[in-house]
């Protein structure tokens, strides 16, 4: 187990890392900070130069692999990093220098126990794409198929794992101050992102991902997901078929080669929302790095190491919310969150409701291009603090794709008006999904589900457990011992206050020696 004084040192060197990148200041000078991380960011910028232009992104690339992908999930949260920084982080990419192939034709080697020889024919040693998990290289088989082979940096899962244990062990001391920190429930925020972390690093799982996406998407016309070559894949390598196109964020080559960008603009939304309402599983890492435009127009994804899943009762609730949005029910809008509990039962529908309706209105019926999305946040944000809604970490994927999506269809169009688009779609799911004849089978099938689950209903009620309400159970998560519940031998949580400080005021020593 890692002893606190790593966790701490560890802290303030990624603390250090960001402070000389300007993104410390934002959060001291927030009113929500609590006092206690304040004065850790003091200890971590001591003998910094903080420039007065944060550069978030550039900071979280800096601290490593594992901070990229945290600060990409972080950009969905304006709520606990500030709308500033989650914009910036936005730009965050996913890129690193890649590995000598040398190591990688290693890995590839010790995975599938024979010469690289006997599985491709030839193999490119330039990288078409190296991120922070693993890189790609183009290669042919020894049958002669194009394919993409994907494999993981070496030691990349310890590294990731060493990381997101003092992840864990932060937000539990962030979650126990109480207050601003609970209700934003960073436990499970970091629950979930070591979740989604742990299925990129096994790239069966991607495989796999991958074949279910194209099996749901099948009937979908101008949509493709690649196919999978199972005989090279295992772990730690993932092969593919090879995908030529134009990378769908690159405007002027698309319109140069013909292509309608309005309608690859309401295309892409729409697949978006086949995946994530009709199916309930869907792409979660759309950036424009992972999804091509082919001759004939079909967009073609890779990358499927971030999936999201919804179940049908989530969906429905959220249909509902984005219906209600366009068409202005905002009292529709505010039941379905007491109804999926996302809003405390003490809260006023009607109060909320109208307050619903404060943020939605100024923003229906105006395309992207005249929004003011900071401003929309904050409201969104304010209503949150106000209504005490905790935050729902199985959204956090969905909303972080359709920030993606919305950006995205925003280059290819930026008259776009998503609500414009996205209301016939969900309009016409809700009716076939809650229209009469689905209702009777839904109500046929929901009682004899009843009947099946009677027994175990009469022991819940009998073991007081409460009704589940719209966010799915929390996942386990790990005990871990508060610092200032520590009494061993007399030493307490100032024994790692003064550790932190000692430690800080050794990283700011190395720096000045020039070590850092």
């Amino acid at each position: 187990m890692t002893r606190p004084t790593t966790h701490i040192l560890r802290l303030l060197r990624w603390g250090r890392i960001l402070a000389r990148h300007g993104a410390l200041r934002g959060i001291e000078n927030d009113p929500n900070t609590p006092p206690q991380v304040r004065r850790l960011i003091r200890v971590a910028r001591m003998g910094t130069f903080q420039p007065k232009v944060p550069d978030y992104a550039g900071a979280f690339q800096a601290i490593g692999p594992a901070a990229i992908k945290l600060g990409q999930t972080l950009a969905t949260r304006p709520d606990i990093v500030g709308e500033e920084a989650a914009h910036n982080l936005l730009l965050l990419q996913d890129s690193l220098p890649p590995v000598p192939f040398a190591a990688i034709k290693r890995e590839i080697e010790t995975s599938f126990g024979k010469p690289v020889e006997a599985l491709f024919a030839s193999i490119e040693e330039v990288s078409v794409g190296a991120a922070s998990i693993a890189q790609v290289h183009r290669a042919v088989t020894i049958e002669g198929r194009d394919v993409a082979v994907k494999v993981l940096r070496p030691g990349i899962r310890e590294k990731f794992g060493a990381d997101i244990q003092t992840y864990e062990w932060a937000a539990a001391h962030l979650e126990a101050l109480g207050g601003e920190p609970a209700r934003l429930r960073p436990r499970l925020v970091i629950a979930n992102f070591k979740r989604w972390t742990l299925r990129e690093l096994d790239l069966r799982r991607e495989a796999a991902s991958a074949s279910e996406l194209a099996e749901k998407m099948q009937d979908t016309e101008g949509y493709l997901v690649p196919g999978i070559d199972w005989d090279r894949t295992n772990s730690r390598v993932m092969t593919i078929d090879w995908i030529d196109g134009i990378k769908i964020n690159e405007t002027e080559a698309l319109r140069a080669a013909g292509h309608d960008l309005p309608a690859l603009a309401e295309h892409l939304v729409l697949t978006f929302l086949r995946q994530a309402i009709s199916n309930g599983f869907f792409h979660a890492d759309m950036h424009q790095g992972n999804l091509f435009v082919q001759s004939n127009g079909t967009i073609a994804a890779i990358d499927f190491g971030i999936m999201g899943r919804i179940d049908r009762r989530a969906r429905l609730w959220l249909a509902e919310i984005l219906y209600g949005l366009t068409t202005g029910n905002y009292r529709r809008v505010a039941e379905i969150h007491f109804e999926a509990q996302y809003v405390p039962s003490y809260h006023s529908v009607d109060e909320f409701a109208t307050a619903l309706r404060a943020v939605g209105e100024p923003t229906r019926g105006r395309p992207v291009s005249e929004l003011s999305v900071g401003q929309m946040l904050d409201s969104l944000f304010a209503i949150t603090r106000e209504f005490d809604m905790a935050t729902q970490p199985h959204l956090l994927l969905l909303q972080k794709t359709m920030v993606m999506v919305e950006g995205l269809a925003t280059q290819l169009n930026p008259g776009i008006n998503m609500w414009d688009v996205a209301a016939p779609y969900v309009r016409d799911w809700i009716r076939d999904e809650l229209g009469p004849e689905a209702a009777i089978a839904d109500r046929l099938r929901t009682d004899a589900e009843t009947l099946l689950r009677l027994p175990d209903l009469i022991r819940r009620i009998e073991d007081k457990f409460p009704a589940k309400g719209g966010a799915p159970e929390a996942p386990p998560l790990p005990e871990i011992e508060l610092i200032w519940a520590r009494r061993q031998g007399g030493r307490g949580w100032l024994g790692y206050l003064a550790a932190a400080g000692l430690g800080g005021a050794g990283l700011w020593a190395a720096q000045m020696l020039g070590w850092l």
